[in-house]
């Protein structure tokens, strides 16, 4: 796949992760769990944005974006709106990022090794797979409530 084929991918899901946390009417139920999901939709969001702004921002794109991962599960009550404004923010980065991406950046090593050594593409492969499982969580949460 090209750099353009995963911009408008995850331009496409981050698309989709702003209409899901926009359908949520009471900003409350964003931090409510329910049945057998423990993370709420607030805290996936945060952490599908860590992942888009660590992976595809700072490995690829150098923004000097520094993730911390634990505060992606453990801040709560963040606004609606401040979700949705970062979650703007994240796809204009991505399509700054991969969009000046060179074809041939999908096949060098990914930055950073977490399955052992893998393409870039392999990870941003993965990576949309992961995003759109949380993706389909925070759905599913919200049709629960």
């Amino acid at each position: 796949m090209t750099p353009m084929d995963f911009k408008e991918l995850y331009v496409r899901e981050l698309d989709n992760l702003h209409k899901e946390i926009s359908a949520y009417v009471d900003e409350k139920e964003l931090w409510m769990v329910a049945g057998d999901v423990k993370n709420p939709p607030g805290n996936l969001c945060i952490h599908l944005l860590g992942n888009v702004n660590h992976n595809i921002g700072a490995l690829i794109g150098k923004t000097g974006y520094v993730r911390k991962r634990d505060e992606e599960f453990t801040l709560k009550n963040i606004s609606k709106e401040k979700l949705l404004d970062d979650i703007t923010s994240a796809k204009a980065m991505v399509e700054k990022v991969l969009g000046n991406a060179e074809p041939d950046e999908m096949k060098k090593d990914f930055p950073t090794e977490i399955f052992g050594k893998r393409s870039t593409e392999y990870m941003l492969s993965y990576f949309i797979g992961h995003f759109m499982y949380h993706l389909g969580q925070i759905n599913y949460h919200r049709r629960l409530i």
